[in-house]
């Protein structure tokens, strides 16, 4: 039976120590909506598949069975507490790319992921416990975080127009469907536009979805993929493989030595990571000012240790090259401005994001929708990886507060897309001792002061 809640009160739940537990129907309404986006929203979410067969060997039916893995414990979230719509560590997936490809692949690769993922669920767990998390951060230098983040988004690009890359493979199926993704995204006309019209604040709200739907057209179009053939019926994930031959107990644990070459993967990683939760706290923040009938909590501690514990899990049953990350940003800004329009629209957020991956995680299982889509998931992958280089160079720009902080940046950032991020962090490291040490605020160069500030300050110097 649902348990109401009072008006201005937190959601009803169960305490079970820094967690609290909540049952979909018992102590949150079941949200028909999000669930029915989250069926079509799977899509997104099955283009991990190509990137588990190209970077690691696994046949279809493996890679699918990590993504179920991957979407049961994205259920844990709002059933622990945490009132958010997680997804990858996306802007770090180009980095961890680089780095296991540095292994050969076959076990020893597999065993790097797994030193690496279990690696960043400990350092996460930790912080999440002893709260130390916010003040690691704080150490790291504006310039450092900034190169990390453009780095990560330069190494995105370079997985689509690299060598080898989904482009060379799918040109003007990319090109067309990018250009869609980019207007719906980050056009100011279709801003402009789009709000006085219910079917473009429709398409609006699906992200990246009109774009993958359109490759499916567009690729037999163009001779670049082949028609889906749609097939009734249940996926067959074949998890019996993967325990027998992508597992640490079938394939050996990882030695020593890969946990230590992980670290800097480690600290790049969650440098992303952190600023994923702070993305998320300001969403969740904006949406509670339209609703005071609820009172949300959320916790970057208890995130931090859910998003911990679900790596440290999936490095053991079903290491995995997306990551487990605190937010899908792009959703949670769905059903938050979904939450905005009401009690009636929406009961509480924990039913929107709840409803929403339930939704996801069903369509896994609903061949019409992977046969779907299956042509072209390396499209959608290509999509995503451009649409993450974008926002994370334009963010890591952001990051940046003097001129040096770009210059290192930029340095940095090309480092860690030639070299990996090991020789990115010391080179930023190293760059950083010799350029700002000893720095006085009176020599810094705003990056985003008026011109003519940025002459006096020259002229002082």
């Amino acid at each position: 039976m649902l348990r109401k809640r009072e008006y201005g009160k937190e959601q009803p739940y169960m305490a079970a120590g820094p967690f609290k537990i909540r049952v979909p129907g018992i102590h949150y309404k079941f949200e028909i909506a999000d669930y029915i986006q989250g069926l079509l929203m799977c899509a997104v979410c099955l283009g991990a598949i190509p990137m588990l067969q190209q970077y690691l060997g696994m046949p279809f039916e493996v890679a699918l069975a990590i993504v179920v893995l991957n979407g049961i414990f994205y259920c844990a979230h709002v059933f622990l507490g945490d009132p958010v719509v997680p997804g990858w560590v996306t802007p770090a997936i180009p980095l961890l790319i680089l780095y296991v490809s540095e292994f050969p692949m076959g076990p020893e690769r597999v065993q790097a992921l797994i030193a690496f993922e279990l690696s960043l669920g400990i350092l996460a767990a930790f912080l999440g416990i002893t709260g130390l998390g916010k003040k690691v951060i704080t150490l790291i230098p504006n310039c450092m975080q900034a190169g990390i983040i453009m780095g990560a988004g330069l190494a995105a690009v370079n997985t689509v127009f690299g060598k080898g890359g989904h482009f060379d493979k799918f040109p003007l199926s990319i090109v067309i469907c990018i250009g869609l993704a980019f207007y719906l995204l980050f056009s100011n006309h279709f801003k402009s536009i789009r709000n006085k019209s219910k079917f473009l604040k429709t398409i609006s709200n699906l992200g990246i979805l009109p774009c993958v739907l359109l490759a499916v057209f567009v690729g037999p179009i163009v001779g670049e993929t082949v028609w889906p053939t749609i097939k009734w019926g249940f996926s067959n994930p074949s998890f019996g493989e993967l325990w027998s031959h992508w597992t640490f107990w079938s394939i050996g644990f990882p030695p020593l030595k890969m946990f230590i070459q992980a670290i800097p993967m480690v600290f790049s990683a969650y440098v992303i990571l952190f600023g994923e939760m702070i993305q998320a706290q300001a969403l969740i923040e904006d949406a509670a000012k339209s609703r005071p009938d609820e009172l949300i909590d959320y916790n970057p501690n208890r995130s931090h240790l859910i998003f911990g514990l679900r790596n440290m899990a999936m490095s053991l049953i079903g290491p995995d090259i997306t990551m487990c990350g605190p937010l899908w940003a792009a959703m949670q800004v769905v059903v938050c401005d979904r939450y905005k329009h009401g009690r009636k629209a929406m009961d509480s957020i924990n039913g929107g994001a709840g409803s929403f991956r339930f939704g996801t995680l069903t369509g896994y299982f609903l061949m019409p929708i992977v046969t779907f889509v299956t042509p072209v998931l390396s499209i959608a992958l290509a999509l995503t990886m451009l649409i993450q280089g974008y926002v994370s160079v334009r963010i890591g720009i952001l990051k940046s507060r003097t001129m040096n902080d770009l210059g290192i940046a930029g340095v940095m950032a090309a480092v860690i897309v030639a070299r990996g991020a090991a020789w990115g962090l010391g080179v930023g490291i190293v760059l950083s001792l010799l350029i700002l040490l000893g720095n006085k605020k009176n020599l810094d160069v705003n990056v985003f002061a008026p011109q003519e500030e940025k002459l006096e300050v020259k002229e002082e110097a």
